[in-house]
Protein backbone atom coordinates (compact mmCIF):
# COMPACT_ATOMS: atom_id res chain seq x y z
CA UNK A 1 0.00 0.00 0.00
CA UNK A 2 1.50 3.19 -0.82
CA UNK A 3 2.44 5.86 1.85
CA UNK A 4 0.99 9.21 1.13
CA UNK A 5 2.24 10.75 4.52
CA UNK A 6 5.08 13.09 3.69
CA UNK A 7 6.50 15.16 6.89
CA UNK A 8 8.46 16.77 4.16
CA UNK A 9 8.84 17.88 0.52
CA UNK A 10 12.03 18.18 -1.83
CA UNK A 11 11.61 21.87 -3.23
CA UNK A 12 14.61 23.54 -5.36
CA UNK A 13 15.38 27.20 -4.56
CA UNK A 14 18.53 28.55 -6.68
CA UNK A 15 21.21 25.51 -6.82
CA UNK A 16 19.65 24.28 -3.46
CA UNK A 17 17.51 21.17 -2.40
CA UNK A 18 15.49 22.58 0.55
CA UNK A 19 13.40 20.14 2.29
CA UNK A 20 10.43 22.06 3.85
CA UNK A 21 6.54 20.93 5.69
CA UNK A 22 4.82 19.85 2.89
CA UNK A 23 1.18 20.98 3.98
CA UNK A 24 -0.41 23.05 7.12
CA UNK A 25 -2.00 19.70 8.81
CA UNK A 26 1.80 17.99 9.12
CA UNK A 27 3.13 21.60 10.57
CA UNK A 28 0.58 22.25 12.79
CA UNK A 29 1.77 18.92 14.13
CA UNK A 30 5.34 20.06 14.28
CA UNK A 31 4.51 23.23 15.95
CA UNK A 32 2.30 21.67 18.89
CA UNK A 33 5.11 19.07 19.32
CA UNK A 34 8.04 21.99 19.77
CA UNK A 35 5.77 23.50 22.07
CA UNK A 36 5.21 20.45 24.15
CA UNK A 37 8.96 21.02 24.68
CA UNK A 38 9.91 24.44 25.00
CA UNK A 39 6.65 24.86 26.88
CA UNK A 40 6.02 21.91 29.10
CA UNK A 41 4.00 23.19 32.27
CA UNK A 42 0.48 24.85 31.95
CA UNK A 43 1.28 27.84 33.52
CA UNK A 44 4.12 28.16 31.20
CA UNK A 45 1.67 28.14 28.13
CA UNK A 46 -1.13 30.23 29.81
CA UNK A 47 1.48 33.31 30.32
CA UNK A 48 2.36 32.73 26.43
CA UNK A 49 -1.18 32.70 25.41
CA UNK A 50 -2.15 35.85 27.44
CA UNK A 51 1.04 37.88 25.79
CA UNK A 52 0.44 36.69 22.12
CA UNK A 53 -3.43 37.10 22.21
CA UNK A 54 -2.26 40.75 23.29
CA UNK A 55 0.30 40.79 20.43
CA UNK A 56 -2.72 39.86 18.16
CA UNK A 57 -4.74 43.00 18.90
CA UNK A 58 -1.86 45.22 19.70
CA UNK A 59 0.82 44.39 18.12
CA UNK A 60 2.59 44.92 21.37
CA UNK A 61 5.91 43.02 20.36
CA UNK A 62 8.29 43.90 23.43
CA UNK A 63 5.92 41.57 25.71
CA UNK A 64 6.69 38.92 23.16
CA UNK A 65 10.33 39.56 22.70
CA UNK A 66 10.67 39.48 26.43
CA UNK A 67 8.90 36.35 27.01
CA UNK A 68 11.20 34.48 24.31
CA UNK A 69 14.38 36.13 26.20
CA UNK A 70 13.27 34.76 29.57
CA UNK A 71 11.60 31.55 29.24
CA UNK A 72 12.43 30.09 25.72
CA UNK A 73 16.28 31.80 25.53
CA UNK A 74 17.31 30.01 28.73
CA UNK A 75 16.17 26.25 26.68
CA UNK A 76 19.66 26.37 25.16
CA UNK A 77 22.90 25.27 26.71
CA UNK A 78 26.00 26.30 25.50
CA UNK A 79 26.34 22.62 23.03
CA UNK A 80 23.24 23.72 21.71
CA UNK A 81 24.44 27.08 20.35
CA UNK A 82 26.76 25.64 18.01
CA UNK A 83 23.66 24.42 16.13
CA UNK A 84 21.56 27.50 16.36
CA UNK A 85 21.03 29.97 13.53
CA UNK A 86 18.56 32.05 11.90
CA UNK A 87 15.69 29.71 11.83
CA UNK A 88 16.01 28.32 14.93
CA UNK A 89 15.19 31.53 16.27
CA UNK A 90 12.40 32.21 13.54
CA UNK A 91 10.53 28.60 14.72
CA UNK A 92 10.98 30.37 18.63
CA UNK A 93 8.21 32.85 16.85
CA UNK A 94 6.55 30.97 14.90
CA UNK A 95 6.00 28.19 17.64
CA UNK A 96 4.37 30.68 19.61
CA UNK A 97 2.33 32.69 17.19
CA UNK A 98 1.35 29.79 15.28
CA UNK A 99 -2.49 29.97 14.99
CA UNK A 100 -4.28 28.72 12.08
CA UNK A 101 -8.11 29.00 12.83
CA UNK A 102 -7.42 32.90 12.76
CA UNK A 103 -4.99 33.49 10.79
CA UNK A 104 -3.16 32.30 6.90
CA UNK A 105 -0.02 31.91 7.77
CA UNK A 106 3.12 30.88 6.16
CA UNK A 107 6.49 30.83 6.96
CA UNK A 108 8.73 32.40 4.11
CA UNK A 109 5.67 33.62 1.53
CA UNK A 110 6.66 33.82 -1.71
CA UNK A 111 6.16 37.42 -3.00
CA UNK A 112 7.55 38.03 -6.46
CA UNK A 113 10.28 35.77 -5.91
CA UNK A 114 11.08 37.26 -3.04
CA UNK A 115 10.87 35.74 0.52
CA UNK A 116 9.54 36.97 3.49
CA UNK A 117 10.47 35.03 6.76
CA UNK A 118 6.68 35.12 8.29
CA UNK A 119 3.75 36.58 7.47
CA UNK A 120 0.11 36.64 9.64
CA UNK A 121 -2.92 37.48 7.64
CA UNK A 122 -6.51 37.32 9.45
CA UNK A 123 -8.58 35.01 7.69
CA UNK A 124 -11.61 36.93 5.67
CA UNK A 125 -14.22 35.30 8.06
CA UNK A 126 -12.41 36.69 11.02
CA UNK A 127 -11.77 40.14 9.61
CA UNK A 128 -14.92 41.55 11.82
CA UNK A 129 -12.94 41.21 14.93
CA UNK A 130 -10.32 44.05 15.91
CA UNK A 131 -6.85 41.66 15.02
CA UNK A 132 -3.73 42.44 13.03
CA UNK A 133 -1.87 41.51 9.80
CA UNK A 134 1.77 40.97 10.56
CA UNK A 135 5.02 40.56 8.52
CA UNK A 136 8.13 39.75 10.39
CA UNK A 137 11.66 39.58 9.21
CA UNK A 138 14.29 37.80 11.61
CA UNK A 139 17.96 38.35 11.62
CA UNK A 140 20.84 36.66 13.68
CA UNK A 141 24.08 38.36 14.75
CA UNK A 142 26.08 35.37 15.97
CA UNK A 143 28.29 36.17 19.00
CA UNK A 144 31.88 34.64 18.37
CA UNK A 145 32.57 35.47 14.37
CA UNK A 146 31.20 39.42 15.96
CA UNK A 147 33.60 39.34 19.33
CA UNK A 148 31.03 39.39 21.50
CA UNK A 149 29.81 37.26 24.61
CA UNK A 150 26.64 36.85 26.15
CA UNK A 151 28.06 38.51 29.21
CA UNK A 152 28.85 41.48 27.53
CA UNK A 153 25.65 41.60 25.50
CA UNK A 154 23.32 40.54 28.89
CA UNK A 155 25.12 43.49 30.35
CA UNK A 156 24.55 45.43 27.80
CA UNK A 157 21.59 48.82 26.84
CA UNK A 158 19.01 48.57 24.23
CA UNK A 159 20.47 51.41 22.88
CA UNK A 160 23.92 50.05 23.05
CA UNK A 161 23.18 47.44 21.13
CA UNK A 162 21.15 48.99 18.62
CA UNK A 163 24.47 51.08 17.99
CA UNK A 164 26.48 47.59 17.37
CA UNK A 165 27.58 47.74 13.85
CA UNK A 166 26.40 44.01 12.97
CA UNK A 167 23.22 44.68 14.51
CA UNK A 168 22.68 47.97 12.62
CA UNK A 169 23.72 46.54 9.66
CA UNK A 170 20.93 43.38 9.99
CA UNK A 171 18.13 45.82 11.13
CA UNK A 172 18.85 48.29 7.90
CA UNK A 173 18.51 44.82 5.81
CA UNK A 174 15.61 43.86 7.24
CA UNK A 175 13.93 46.90 6.81
CA UNK A 176 14.88 47.61 2.86
CA UNK A 177 13.39 43.81 2.21
CA UNK A 178 9.90 44.30 4.38
CA UNK A 179 9.36 48.04 2.83
CA UNK A 180 9.49 45.42 -0.17
CA UNK A 181 7.56 42.93 0.92
CA UNK A 182 5.03 45.24 2.16
CA UNK A 183 4.23 47.05 -1.13
CA UNK A 184 3.78 43.80 -3.07
CA UNK A 185 1.30 42.80 -0.07
CA UNK A 186 -0.61 46.54 -0.84
CA UNK A 187 -0.43 45.66 -4.37
CA UNK A 188 -2.20 42.07 -3.79
CA UNK A 189 -4.90 43.02 -1.43
CA UNK A 190 -5.31 46.67 -2.10
CA UNK A 191 -4.17 49.62 -0.31
CA UNK A 192 -5.76 50.14 3.32
CA UNK A 193 -7.11 46.52 3.32
CA UNK A 194 -4.40 45.07 5.39
CA UNK A 195 -4.16 46.07 9.27
CA UNK A 196 -0.60 45.26 8.61
CA UNK A 197 2.04 46.10 11.02
CA UNK A 198 5.84 45.25 9.81
CA UNK A 199 8.66 44.21 12.66
CA UNK A 200 12.60 43.92 11.81
CA UNK A 201 13.58 41.37 14.92
CA UNK A 202 17.51 40.41 15.50
CA UNK A 203 18.88 38.18 18.06
CA UNK A 204 22.33 38.62 19.32
CA UNK A 205 23.35 35.26 20.25
CA UNK A 206 20.66 33.84 21.99
CA UNK A 207 20.65 36.64 25.12
CA UNK A 208 19.29 39.59 23.56
CA UNK A 209 16.55 40.38 21.18
CA UNK A 210 16.34 44.29 19.61
CA UNK A 211 13.72 44.91 17.23
CA UNK A 212 12.44 47.86 14.67
CA UNK A 213 8.57 48.67 13.34
CA UNK A 214 9.19 49.26 9.89
CA UNK A 215 6.21 51.75 8.82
Amino acid sequence: MKNNFRVSEEVIHGNKLIFRIPNLVIRKLYVERIQEMLLPDFLSRQEADRIVENFYQTGELQPLCDYVMEKQFAVFDNRDLRWTNELTFKTLFLTLLFNDTVYIMDSEPALKREYGDLIMLVRPDMRQFHLLDFLIEFKYVPLGKNKLTGKKVKGMSQTELLALRPVKAELAEAEKQLLSYRATLDQVYGAGYLRLRTYAVVSVGYDRLVWKEVP
